[in-house]
């Protein structure tokens, strides 16, 4: 396992226990209705985020592989078939599965970097709809954000980049040349991700063609 990979690792292992520490805090008489609501991830309840969020914890690159054979590498496919298998009974059984997998080094054959994008994205696909606010450590959205602004493996983020500036106002991160796309760091992650609802805390002359994309 190369330096970094063992730098980012505690990061992930932090993220999933904020997260799991926001989610255990919420009033448990309206869990019913809190754990229905659409997350900011298109299709998907904040509970069946959270669910694939266990699910990237848990399937080994042969089950991945497997997955994804099975649905004729359909991924939307392959996600809903591997999250159904971890949602579990209800809600507290769904939250005890993702906090059995706190500290799992298990990932699909992606880099440890895309994982930490993983719980930080998704993180906030499902706090965001729930009113929570969680201040993510700088040095992990930054590592994620220049992740996306940099790679199509995941999400065609480096596409939507490709041509503009972007520019944190809240930190150090900053990628690419052209007309500028500036807010904080994790309205530019989210955006680069494809959640528009972020678009409104950006500015700057290249946020039109940043939106079109």
């Amino acid at each position: 396992m190369t330096a970094p990979s063992r730098d980012v690792w505690p990061l992930i292992f932090a993220e999933r226990a904020a997260l799991a520490e926001d989610l255990a805090a919420l009033p448990v008489e309206q869990w019913s209705e809190q754990w229905s609501t659409p997350s900011l991830c298109a299709g998907l309840t904040v509970r069946e985020v959270l669910a694939h969020l266990t699910a990237g914890a848990s399937d080994n690159p042969v089950v991945w592989f497997a997955g994804a054979l099975r649905n004729r590498f359909d991924f939307d496919a392959n996600v809903a078939q591997r999250l159904a298998k971890r949602l579990g009974d209800g809600p507290a059984d769904t939250l005890r599965q993702f906090r059995a997998v706190r500290t799992s080094r298990t990932k699909a054959p992606i880099p440890v970097v895309a994982m930490l994008g993983e719980i930080i994205v998704h993180g906030e696909d499902i706090r965001r709809p729930l009113g929570i606010e969680h201040a993510y450590p700088a040095g992990a959205l930054e590592r994620v954000a220049a992740f996306y602004a940099g790679s199509d493996l995941m999400l065609p983020s480096a596409t939507r980049a490709r041509g503009l500036r972007l520019r944190a106002t809240d930190g150090a991160f900053a990628a690419g040349d052209g007309p500028e796309v500036a807010g904080t760091t994790i309205a530019l992650v989210m955006a680069l991700t494809g959640r528009d609802d972020y678009l409104a805390e950006l500015i700057g002359p290249g946020l039109a063609e940043f939106a079109s994309r």
